[in-house]
């Protein structure tokens, strides 16, 4: 082909697309909003996870009236959700300006946050925040009170349908903000009140004094970080817990019996669970003060094996990588001041070796624990070496992972990390059809050959020798932290029967011996697959037009309760088939399964979830005493005939 016959292709358009004055267009903020609520809130969801948008569009409401305590003005916030989803939160700061309440409501980058004599150390400073939850709801009602006045505005879907003038009122200064979730973007949608009460505690450890009412249950806070350690720790501290404090800066520390780092950083009131610079910054700083404290060349690693702790500063006009603020981009505490990464080195090296040097008895405890994870770590050390060249020689990408292309980790990834995702597998059949119906852009595979290893009781050292486990972490990147995991979610995929379960159970024993904080952090997951598949039997082949992703005359069943409702809609044609494993799922039908509205049960450790007890109880050598709780707690009930 010739070089002017190539040009002369390469220029020629694909096909003829239309693009005249008519096709640029203009949205205003309310309808940009609600045509990319994504750019604003992350991602929408239906209330299933902690990071879905519900619970975005209520902190953006809280956020205002945490800043308000910050500021020294109302001690109290009063917050109620309804059954059917209404929100109403009561803060009783200083109420927004009577003039200003439409303003701060529905006009974009309007806020008093703008000027830092009001809001010194905010975490919202774009005047976005609030607008948010306005434009993505099906109604929201807004009222300011100020010194015996007040003012009430009512939108619904963003547009005004009442703005009342100004009233009298004996009600306290502060803000009434009253809001249902649009259905219609967040379809199907529900609070779960665990995922509230999380977020809401969090801002009362980070507000020592402030009290928050949910639902009529009370949450307060008398030590801070110290009480939201002690509510997320699920082993027992090896020692007493070192609390460091000073302006702009609260810092807690201290290890337990675990494997890997635990560690929650906030800015600002704002929990960001991705960390940023701030964290990294701590994590150096707290490592470097302890290696010089004890003046033996430690590896950061071993001097951070089994640390729990968690940070919180306040930075003047904080930068965050997203609108959702989850990672700190800031380099300095305030524009053109001392970097942060200083500020905290600073601290960490005066406070916490002070600390050190007075209480003997915690550093000689935090001196054994490092000891500890240095000595196993040489003693595993020619194993994992071995082991890194082995997972390097077996072709990872081929054999056992059928990797996607977008990462959790990686930046190029933009808006869709966080939607990656692998699922772990077993058996080839399940592994292919899921290989075969994936999103290669953001669904990997990893395949597991029969059940893996119980690890309760064992040595990390297993993790390298074990050719799974180490095959799998090399899959996660995970070895050396979460700072490197490639997937958001960890999706455990195994068939719905006893011996599905029971490998269920051995991996989550591995990943809660091992690696604590992925489960932890929110990023285990159970895929729940159909056990039934009903249908017209007078239809054997799928047919006709889909409805909601799923056949007229075809319904598939994740419980016995829809198994029935499908048999009554379909009466005496009705032909039921009892999956047994995923791999009797085709392709096409995992397809079902395994997209937007794929069914996840995420793996959660709660405060009363003693891991050590818990693992030895159901995974350990107890033969006669599980047998003897499983026989008192077994429910018999009748066999069903499947086909009523």
């Amino acid at each position: 082909m010739s070089e002017e016959l190539l040009k002369s292709d390469i220029n020629k358009p694909q096909e003829e697309v239309g693009y005249s004055p008519d096709d640029i267009k203009t949205l205003d903020w309310r309808e940009h909003m609600r045509r990319r609520p994504g750019m604003y809130i992350g991602k929408l969801g239906d209330g299933e996870h902690a990071d879905d948008g519900i619970y975005v569009i209520l902190k953006e409401v809280l956020d205002n009236a945490i800043d308000e305590y910050a500021m020294g003005y109302g001690k109290q916030i009063n917050v109620d959700i309804t059954e059917d989803g209404i929100v109403e939160v009561r803060d009783f700061g200083r109420g927004i300006p009577l003039e200003k309440v439409v303003d701060v409501s529905s006009k974009m980058n309007t806020g008093a946050k703008y000027d830092s004599s009001a809001f010194k150390k905010s975490v919202g400073l774009n005047g976005v925040g609030i607008k948010a939850t306005n434009a993505l709801s099906e109604f929201f009602t807004i009222s300011a009170f100020r010194n015996g006045e007040g003012k009430t505005v009512k939108y619904e879907r963003a547009i005004i349908i009442e703005d009342n003038p100004i009233f009298l009122t004996t009600e306290e200064n502060g803000t009434f903000v009253r809001f249902k979730p649009d259905n219609e973007i967040f379809v199907g949608y529900k609070y779960k009140d665990e995922y509230v009460e999380s977020l809401l505690k969090n801002y009362t450890f980070l507000n020592t004094g402030l009290t928050i009412i949910f639902n009529g249950k009370k949450m307060h806070s008398r030590n801070g970080l110290v009480d939201l350690l002690k509510e997320n720790m699920t082993n027992d501290p090896l020692y007493p817990i070192i609390h460091l404090s000073d302006t702009d800066i609260e810092v807690v520390i201290t290890h337990s019996a675990q494997y890997g780092e635990e560690f929650y950083s906030f800015v600002n009131g704002q929990h960001t669970t991705q960390g940023g610079t701030h964290l990294s910054a701590f994590k150096e700083a707290v490592s470097r003060t302890i290696k010089e404290f004890y003046a033996k060349n430690f590896e950061y690693s071993d001097i951070r094996n089994g640390m729990v702790a968690a940070i919180s500063i306040k930075v003047e006009e904080p930068v965050f990588e997203s609108q959702t603020k989850t990672k700190l981009g800031s380099r300095n505490m305030e524009p053109d001041g001392v970097t942060i990464a200083k500020f905290i080195g600073d601290f960490i090296k005066r406070d916490l070796d002070n600390y050190l040097h007075i209480n003997g008895e915690t550093a000689e405890i935090m001196l054994k624990q490092i000891q500890d994870s240095e000595k196993e770590r040489k003693a595993i050390a020619g194993v994992t070496k071995l082991s890194r060249e082995r997972a390097k020689k077996t072709s990872l990408h081929n054999k056992k992972l059928r990797d996607c292309r977008i990462h959790y980790n990686d930046v190029k990834g933009g808006d869709r990390r966080a939607e990656s995702s692998i699922f772990i597998t077993e058996g080839d059949s399940a592994t292919g059809s899921i290989t075969k119906i994936r999103d290669v852009e953001t669904q990997a595979v990893f395949s597991l050959r029969g059940k893996p290893l119980n690890t309760f009781g064992k040595k990390q050292k297993v993790v390298y020798e074990n050719e799974e486990f180490n095959l799998l972490q090399a899959a996660l990147n995970i070895e050396e932290g979460l700072d490197g995991l490639r997937y958001n979610k960890v999706i455990i995929a195994t068939d719905a029967d006893v011996d599905g379960m029971h490998i269920r159970l051995l991996m989550i024993t591995f990943l809660l011996q091992f690696f604590p904080d992925l489960i932890k952090k929110g990023h285990v997951y159970i895929l729940q697959t159909p056990l039934f598949r009903v249908r017209n039997k007078k239809t054997a082949k799928r047919r006709g037009k889909k409805k909601d992703g799923v056949d007229d005359d075809t319904y598939y069943c994740y419980t016995d309760e829809e198994r029935l409702k499908a048999i009554d809609k379909l009466g005496n044609n009705a032909e039921i088939t009892r999956f047994k494993g995923l791999g009797e799922i085709s392709p096409e039908e995992f397809r079902e399964f395994i997209g937007p509205n794929m069914r996840l049960d995420q793996v959660k450790l709660r405060k009363e979830d003693s891991v050590k007890e818990m693992l030895e109880f159901y995974m350990g050598k107890n033969t006669m005493e599980r047998q003897l709780f499983i026989i008192d707690n077994l429910v018999v009930e009748d066999n069903e005939d499947l086909t009523k």
